[in-house]
């Protein structure tokens, strides 16, 4: 849609919100300070509509002023993962775009499995929303939980999993490498 069409929308716009209030001409300029001649010009669009004038028009109306103009609605902000099961727990992808950095909220159920390190090109960062999340890591193996996270190269054999003592929801963000992540803390007030 064009400035235009949207600037020529505005004034039948403005006359259908101040209609359906039941409020008049006059009443309106009363509140807004803006004459009667100008309202009415506006409403038949032999005015452009400006923002000294549509601003007080939305305070009087109690409306947005995205209403007054019609501005397209935004686009649903919600990621529609699609859930992928694979090796017994399901990844939730939360990016859209292929390559780059990847994010995933990954559901792993309560089981015992033996680890079985692996190494591949790329970096990863892990966060534990609930559960306990076993990590192998080279010669480490640490146990993370709620709110604990992990950064690592996927150079080194590597495996998480759950600990066997219940169920684990985690957060995955995974990079090829030399993309690592960078988390950004407040410094400690001395």
């Amino acid at each position: 849609m064009t400035t235009d069409e949207v600037l020529a929308g505005v004034g039948p716009r403005l006359r259908r919100i101040r209609k359906d209030r039941d409020v008049t001409l006059a009443a309106l300029s009363e509140t807004t300070g803006i004459s009667v001649s100008t309202l009415s010009r506006l409403e038949s669009g032999l005015r452009k509509p400006s923002l000294e004038l549509l601003l007080p028009i939305a305070r009087a109306h109690q409306v947005p002023l995205d209403e007054l103009v019609g501005a397209p609605p935004v686009g649903d902000p919600r990621v529609r993962a699609k859930p992928v099961v694979r090796d017994g727990r399901t990844l939730y992808p939360l990016t859209r775009q292929p390559g780059g950095l990847q994010a995933y909220k990954v559901v792993e159920p309560q089981r015992a499995v033996e680890p079985d390190p692996r190494t591949h090109e790329g970096y990863e960062w892990l966060y534990v929303l609930s559960g306990k999340l076993r990590l192998v890591l080279g010669e480490h193996d640490v146990v993370l939980t709620a709110g604990e996270a992990a950064e690592f190269d996927t150079r080194v054999p590597h495996w998480f999993g759950s600990t066997g003592e219940g169920p684990v929801e985690f957060l995955s963000l995974f990079g090829p490498q030399g993309e690592r992540m960078h988390v950004r803390a407040k410094p400690a007030r001395k």
